[in-house]
Parts: structure tokens; sequence; C-alpha cells
């Protein structure tokens, strides 16, 4: 059972690492058509919302798919692994050599994406619709940043947290006398 749990989550691992690279050009293309078409429709700063909920929506889903597979990784780490496996070594990698891999999230990318999409509401439009626009721009990029910041913390944690549930784990189940009868 414990080889065949940890082949499938590893599986798990894979598959969900492979949809987020997929999904990544997907929400720029799906960016750029909503930004192309809302701009051809609408010619008032609040046209940007809509490419800016598909860069929001993209963004989101990549998130989750991290968040739940580095879950995964330290739920293995912590109840498949020795401390010499893959999971263990990529972590004091990563705590050792900060900055050393490339971005999860694409937070830069993001970001850099969510400025592109003000550029037309900057560029004309009611100071009012600006300012509105502006601060759902703002409120994203601010999203972006707290996200990254969990993801950060993340692996600590929930090592922490895996750890404390190993531990009150029984290495025995102990039937209930209740259910005897």
């Amino acid at each position: 059972m414990r080889d065949y749990e940890y082949r499938a989550l590893r599986n798990t691992i894979r598959e969900r690492g492979t949809a987020r690279l997929v999904l990544l050009p997907l929400v720029f293309i799906g960016w750029a058509v909503a930004a192309i078409a809302t701009a051809a429709v609408i010619t008032v700063a609040i046209s940007t919302v809509v490419p800016l909920l598909v860069l929001a929506a993209g963004f989101e889903a990549i998130f989750a798919l991290h968040v739940n597979v580095e879950r995964i990784g330290r739920y293995l780490q912590v109840f498949h692994e020795d401390g010499r496996g893959w999971e263990h070594v990529a972590m004091r990698f990563g705590e050792r050599f900060p900055g050393a891999g490339p971005d999860p999230l694409s937070t830069r990318l993001f970001v850099l994406t969510v400025s592109v999409n003000f550029l037309p509401a900057a560029l004309g439009g009611a100071p009012i619709e600006v300012a509105i626009v502006a601060a759902l721009h703002l409120a994203f990029i601010y999203r972006i940043r707290t996200a990254q910041s969990f993801a950060a913390r993340q692996r600590a944690e929930d090592i922490e947290r895996f750890s404390e549930l190993q531990q009150e784990r029984p290495d025995t189940v102990t039937p209930d006398p209740r259910s005897m009868t």
C-alpha cells in the first residue's frame, strides 16, 4: 500500500507540475485575446478589467496547482522518506541556495503583464475610471505578492504540520471495544 501511495502521489506531482507549465502560456494567450477584444469594443479605461480577470483567474489556478504539489511533496517527505530522498534534498537545496531556481508562480511575468494591462487605462479615461482601474490592478499585484510570500513559507510550515500529524498517528490500531459486541 505504501509503495502504491508513493508512486500515485509522485505521479500526481508530475502531472500537476506539467499542467501548471501548460496553463501558463494559455493564461497569457487568453489575456492577449481578451485585451484585444475588449479594446476593440470598449474604448474606456474600464475595458482593462476583463483581461485583468483573465490574469487573476489564471494566476489563482497556477497558485493552487503549486500549493497542492508542494503539500503533496511535504507529505511524501514526512511519511515516505528517510531523510535521503528527493524531497529532503530538494528542500535543503532551496534553503541553502535561495533564488537558485525559477519562480514557480511566474510572479514577475504576472506583475509585468498587469502593468502592461493597465497602460491603456493610464493613457486615457476619466480620472475616476482610471483611479478605480488602478486600484483593481494594484489589488491584484498585492494578491500576487501575498501568494508569493505564502509559497515561500509553505514548505517549512507544511513540514511542521505533517510532522505533528505523524507524531499523533498510532503505530498500531487498537480496536474499539464497543465495536466488538
